[in-house]
């Protein structure tokens, strides 16, 4: 079953110009980017995606972060999308992040983890209306397809 993934390539990502070594992670997994911009995060498009953590009190701090820099948002398409992206990302703290993961390899912060993946198919739908129009989104069927899955695998 495919499903879509919003991931952020947040500014610690961009800064360290780690953003072609991520998304090539997604890429050669299969995953599909079916949109991508860089963006500039204010802190009302911080404040609508982190709707569930504004009144807690480390919000300010993830406010000032995710507003401090440039971020990549885009969202990947695949089967089992939500859990492929998040098992690839690793554990939110990189300290914790198993060893080949993104935030494994790459981060030893608990904030400054480079990269946000969707938790779920529903968040995923609203996180993506957060960042995209639907008319931003560019669905397609790869031609290299018929060598990343055998046909049985989208059953």
């Amino acid at each position: 079953m495919l499903e879509r993934s919003l991931v952020l390539l947040k500014p610690d990502c961009v800064q360290r110009r780690l953003v072609g070594r991520v998304i090539s992670r997604f890429e050669e997994k299969g995953l599909k980017i079916i949109a991508v911009k860089l963006i500039a995060v204010t802190p009302e498009l911080a404040r609508r995606h982190y709707a569930e953590h504004v009144e807690k009190p480390f919000y300010p701090g993830l406010e000032t972060y995710i507003t401090g820099g440039p971020t990549i948002a885009m969202v990947v398409e695949g089967p089992q999308a939500v859990a492929v992206v998040r098992k690839m990302v690793g554990a939110t703290n990189g300290l914790e992040a198993a060893s080949g993961t993104v935030r494994g390899d790459f981060s030893t912060s608990n904030q400054m983890n480079l990269v946000h993946a969707s938790d779920g198919p529903e968040s995923a739908a609203r996180e993506i209306g957060v960042f995209f129009r639907e008319d931003e989104l560019c669905p397609y069927v790869p031609t290299i397809r018929p060598w990343l899955r055998a046909p049985d695998a989208d059953a």
